[in-house]
């Protein structure tokens, strides 16, 4: 481990807490019930981390929600390794394309069956189940890296949407974790009596958030299927249950919650006592609602950050015992702000209203897309900034509000979304001549709507199924519009560009899409 704080690698709080805990019993994990403490932990990522050897390279690690996924990744970041989650219910070929765009060296899961190998020849695959959770183990006491990379070495590669139909693979920095799991430990005032649950998906950066501020508080991280249910009851009983302190909710799940706790005029557990949201914002009906629960003992924060400056990077309590000043009165027409810059973070304000993140926490850039990278990270002054595309306005007192998009991407279920990458992808289908793709609200939820122009000789009835189920074997769900209508035209710019919002606009009412465009 370095001797100079300055220079400490992503994980160095992470390790300091690993080795005052190698032989603790507190739990570090709580999975269905069963806790994994510390000194277990420990050993389970030692003998990943040994396993893989010093600078392993890039290695991609079977992401579900288990423990085996979090002894992945730390094993990996032990290791000097660069962190790659892989969904195994992707569709195989999302896989071969993000593999083989980083040179994918080695794959570690609990599924080392050839159907776990997105057909590549990956020269090493590390079996998680042969580091079984509840067996005993003599591995050593101490954490000791094998690895001693820098600052600026890869910690991990997350996957963003992209315009030409390729995603693009973002290299977040080690410093860029150690500043942001810092300035987030100290946000949520995590101790080591807090239990978090793990809510976000394992392939998003939002688990991140989640998992290692906890760990590196000595607190504890609690995995449960019934958190995935689709039942609210059962959520909340849970919730109870497992004695949750902390809640880090996409704002889209906290919508319906507030729904469910307002309809049935119910509170959360007792045990709660800070609530996260982010993603996408918050609506100003549903912060009515909460406030008008039984909530005032319970910290809502909303937060903001993109993928690109390495988790959240700004924040702001909007209800609870330390909203700043006297408690905001939400009558449901007030926008949620998204809060002032975490310390670590520098932001800067565009003449167009674009905010741009410097510090520490910006990434490397895009893997092997030069151009893309020279798009979206400038100099500016010396210092290197990521341009966000979104428009804010500051008030008095530094909070920034979101004003939308200079740019078309969209968020959906919390994930910022390129329509030009889903309209790639339609584009291949043979019978589609043309496409748009927009944002709208549907049934309150931000979503993806598609407009296909069908090939002369194409089945016009069976279009929109055959084009959902063309998508659903190549991308993420999340990339699969809500609604896809078959129609005649599409609207085009006087450039000869399809216009995505006036086709939205014209088309929208013949396909029962009760919704506005998202703002731009």
């Amino acid at each position: 481990m370095s001797e100079n704080p300055s220079i400490s690698d992503a994980t160095s709080d992470l390790f300091d807490v690993f080795t005052k805990n190698a032989l603790s019993e507190h739990p570090a994990i709580v999975h269905h019930g069963h806790a994994i403490s510390y000194r277990r932990l420990n050993e389970l990522t030692k003998s990943l981390a040994t396993g893989l050897g010093a600078d392993p390279g890039v290695v991609a690690v079977q992401a579900t929600h288990s423990p085996e996924t979090v002894v992945g990744l730390l094993g990996v970041l032990a290791a000097g390794g660069v962190y790659l989650p892989l969904d195994p219910a992707f569709p195989l070929e999302r896989r071969q394309a993000m593999l083989s765009a980083v040179d994918c060296r080695a794959m570690v899961g609990t599924d080392t069956g050839p159907a776990s190998r997105p057909g590549l020849d990956l020269p090493e695959l590390y079996p998680l189940a042969e580091l079984s959770v509840s067996a005993p183990n003599t591995a050593p006491k101490s954490l000791s890296r094998t690895a001693t990379p820098g600052p600026d070495d890869p910690a991990y590669i997350l996957f963003t949407s992209g315009s030409t139909g390729r995603p693009k693979p973002v290299v977040t920095p080690r410093r860029a974790i150690s500043a942001a799991v810092r300035a987030l430990r100290d946000l949520f005032g995590l101790t080591a009596q807090d239990r978090v649950l793990q809510f976000a998906s394992l392939n998003w950066d939002t688990c991140l958030e989640e998992i290692l501020p906890t760990l590196s508080a000595g607190a504890t991280l609690v995995l449960d299927d019934e958190a995935h249910s689709g039942s609210f009851p059962r959520f909340l009983r849970m919730v109870g249950r497992e004695r949750i302190t902390v809640l880090d909710l996409p704002t889209a799940f906290w919508h319906e919650l507030v729904l469910h706790l307002t309809e049935d005029r119910l509170t959360l557990p007792d045990c709660v006592r800070l609530l996260v949201i982010g993603g996408e914002p918050a609506s100003p009906a549903r912060l009515a609602d909460w406030s008008s629960l039984d909530t005032g003992r319970i910290r809502l924060v909303n937060t903001y950050g993109c993928t690109e400056t390495t988790l959240v990077t700004h924040a702001v309590d909007l209800h609870g015992p330390r909203t700043p000043g006297p408690s905001r009165n939400w009558d449901g027409t007030t926008r949620a702000p998204i809060g002032r810059a975490l310390p670590h973070v520098v932001q800067r304000i565009s003449e167009q209203g674009e905010l741009l993140i410097g510090g520490p926490g910006v990434a490397l850039g895009y893997l092997g897309l030069p151009e893309a990278t020279e798009a979206r990270f400038t100099v500016l002054d010396g210092e290197r900034w990521f341009r966000t595309g979104d428009r804010v306005s500051s008030a008095p007192d530094g909070v920034l509000t979101h004003r939308g998009r200079l740019d078309h991407e969209v968020k959906v279920r919390g994930i910022r979304v390129d329509p030009a990458e889903v309209e790639a992808h339609i584009a291949g289908h043979p019978d589609v001549c043309a496409v748009a793709v927009a944002g709208a609200t549907v049934a309150g939820r931000s979503a993806l709507v598609a407009y296909v122009v069908p090939r002369p000789h194409a089945t016009v009835p069976a279009l929109d199924a055959d084009v959902r189920s063309y998508l659903r074997g190549r991308v993420p769900g999340h990339l699969v519009p809500s609604r896809i209508t078959v129609v005649p035209r599409l609207v085009l710019t006087a450039g000869g560009k399809v216009d995505r919002a006036a086709s939205h606009r014209l088309h929208a009412s013949h396909d029962q899409v009760k919704g506005d465009l998202d703002e731009r």
